[in-house]
């Protein structure tokens, strides 16, 4: 996979409570494209970060309606993939390769 290709894939990591308690247990979230599927995820972080994925679950996260200055209005739909590594592998998320 080319590296252009790579952070079209990639959008950001997910940083919350939730995905902090995941990290303990080597799984990572991220923001990815909503057309991305679970190979090319799994072929981007393995590139991206030099370590090797176990496996990769996916989920769409609906956008929700919301109101600004009684304008009706919407978040647009993402997609989030949770990536969990192999035993003793980690993600430093502050660099990449």
């Amino acid at each position: 996979m080319m590296r252009e290709k790579l952070f079209d894939v990639l959008r950001s990591p997910l940083v919350t409570e939730k995905t902090a308690r995941a990290n303990q247990e080597n799984q990572y979230a991220f923001r990815v494209a909503t057309t991305a599927t679970k190979a090319e995820i799994k072929a981007a972080v393995e590139q991206l970060f030099s370590v090797n994925v176990m496996a990769v679950q996916t989920l769409n996260v609906a956008g929700k309606a919301r109101r600004f200055r009684g304008v009706a209005g919407r978040r647009a739909d993402w997609k989030k993939a949770y990536v969990t590594l192999a035993e003793g592998q980690a993600i430093d998320l502050g660099q990449a390769n």
